[in-house]
């Protein structure tokens, strides 16, 4: 899968700002950005990303909830998800790839393995 488009969706500005500065330095990609679950919704529309990462925990709208919204809607159904939480027992992490996630990734994120993180979970 060729990424050029990343909608980052995360509440917490230094662990966003940690992100987009590893993910811009170390790959080509585009990076877009979303505080909460409904930005997220409103950004996906208006940049079509090739993938979005959404946090879990958010306020105003939560990530599961982005996420059926998301893939409710044909226009962006199709846009790969990874799920970020801290919350990294085995149980909760298969509910959210049963749910249609492609994927979790576990915070703290390392921003230097970032770019290998989403690219395993995408060609797995």
């Amino acid at each position: 899968m060729q990424v050029q488009k990343v909608l980052l969706a995360e509440d917490d500005e230094h662990i966003r700002f940690i992100m987009k500065t590893g993910l811009s330095k170390l790959t080509d990609w585009q990076i877009f950005e979303a505080r909460n679950g409904l930005e997220a919704l409103d950004k996906a529309v208006e940049v079509k990303p090739d993938l979005i990462l959404l946090d879990i925990m958010m306020p105003h709208m939560d990530g599961i909830t982005a996420f059926k919204e998301l893939a409710a809607r044909n226009d962006l159904s199709h846009i790969p998800v990874i799920f970020m939480t801290a919350k990294v027992q085995y149980e909760e992490i298969q509910s959210y790839v049963e749910l249609g996630a492609r994927g979790v990734i576990t915070k703290p994120v390392d921003p230097l393995s970032l770019p290998e993180q989403i690219l395993a979970i995408l060609s797995g």
